[in-house]
């Protein structure tokens, strides 16, 4: 039932799009009156961005027992945190090298422009301290995601120590209601997305013509592109050191991958996951039960690789340019954000509005965007699956765990 609701939803952002670009064609600037109704859509968007960032990480984190992962559980950090920053890296790579941005005339930007710079992260040093809040309170309503983000993982980590010493979930407890609230909230807020969605690329077209669409295509290919050169890069790496056939580890990942493709799900995918893990793979049950249901809730690399690459295709469009130490800190802040992935109906519209208004770049650029989010779920998914169950045989490969009989059968 969640998969047809989802699968509605998306189908009726398609549809919105396109009427929304045909309306904006045919009736020109007198639609100018919708982009209020677009801009009340994106706001209701961004006022639980925070909240529901704090709350995901925490939750996640919490329910972790800390003394119980030991090195296990070090392993499997460390490989969602290298293989998200590779993501990233490829995402924003392809990004600058093909500039999927291009093709719009800047010369209609230049209104809704004006005022976009774009933000400096600064010297290294500066980099590095911007990480860190000296008041919580005022990054959150300064919209310092990746301080709240360090916060969040900072006390879920406390928490989880607190629960497992002195056996008490009532905070978690609290923290998993809240959650439930504010998912609920966006789901209900996701249900006007169509509306939303029709009033911005409407307003958008009618002020700025179709040209305004055409990186679109271009942006589908170029990140098609990249999702397939991480997927070659990292199985060729995880084949290397589990000294297996590249073409086996493919063919017993199949079915998998072509679940995760089809769904645009982890969530529906992890049974499916689960059960080939250990019948084709040989991974242990052990590591199985731990990694890949972690690996759901904290390791995205397909959505590392996409805030990245949206992020250049932006501001591309709007022409705003970044120097090394913004490249470097817009991998960081991906890689981050991807912590907090939550499940919810049209996850890529909400995992862009973290993002985008952190690098300077309008929150209203994301409606361009909203027409191919199924496709870019598609090649989301496949990365975060394969990812989350190459990391679970990277790991029981290193704890002897990992059956050569049932891989090579």
């Amino acid at each position: 039932m969640d998969k047809i609701k989802k699968s509605s939803l998306t189908f009726q952002i398609m549809i919105m799009t396109v009427l929304g670009i045909v309306f904006g064609a045919l009736f020109g600037q007198s639609l100018g009156f919708l982009d209020v109704i677009g801009q009340i859509f994106l706001r209701l968007i961004q006022m639980s961005i925070v909240v529901l960032i704090m709350g995901q990480i925490i939750e996640a984190v919490g329910n972790l027992n800390p003394k119980g992962l030991g090195k296990i559980g070090l392993k499997t950090f460390s490989l969602f945190i290298i293989s998200s920053v590779i993501a990233a890296m490829i995402g924003l790579i392809a990004g600058v090298i093909f500039n999927p941005g291009s093709g719009v005339d800047t010369s209609l930007l230049e209104s809704s422009s004006e005022n976009i710079e774009a933000v400096s992260s600064g010297t290294i040093p500066e980099l590095i301290l911007n990480f860190f809040p000296a008041n919580i309170f005022s990054s959150m309503a300064e919209n310092s995601i990746v301080q709240v983000i360090v916060f969040s993982l900072i006390f879920g980590l406390a928490l989880s120590f607190v629960r497992t010493e002195q056996r008490d979930h009532m905070i978690l407890g609290w923290i998993k209601q809240f959650n439930m609230v504010i998912l609920k909230m966006i789901g209900l807020i996701m249900k006007t997305a169509p509306i939303g969605i029709f009033a911005i690329i409407a307003s958008t077209i009618s002020q700025m013509g179709l040209s305004v669409i055409l990186p679109m295509g271009k942006y589908l290919v170029v990140y098609g592109l990249a999702t397939l050169l991480y997927l070659v890069i990292w199985f060729i790496i995880t084949s290397l050191y589990l000294k297996v056939s590249i073409v086996k580890l493919t063919r017993n990942m199949f079915q998998m991958s072509l679940m995760a493709l089809t769904t645009t799900s982890s969530a529906i995918t992890l049974p499916t996951a689960l059960n080939d893990s250990k019948e084709k793979l040989g991974i242990s049950d052990r590591i199985a039960k731990l990694v890949l249901p972690l690996g759901m809730s904290l390791n995205s690399n397909g959505s590392a690789m996409h805030m990245a690459i949206t992020i250049i295709t932006i501001a591309q469009i709007y022409g705003v340019t970044y120097g090394m130490g913004d490249y470097v800190y817009i991998v960081i802040l991906a890689t981050m954000a991807s912590l907090a992935n939550a499940v919810v109906p049209g996850a890529g519209l909400v995992s862009l509005s973290i993002v985008i208004p952190n690098m300077g770049l309008p929150i209203e650029s994301i409606a361009l965007f909203a027409g191919v989010d199924w496709f870019v779920g598609m090649l989301r998914t496949i990365l975060n699956v394969d990812s989350d169950t190459t990391t679970a045989l990277l790991v029981a490969k290193s704890e002897n765990e990992l059956d050569y009989t049932i891989f090579n059968r």
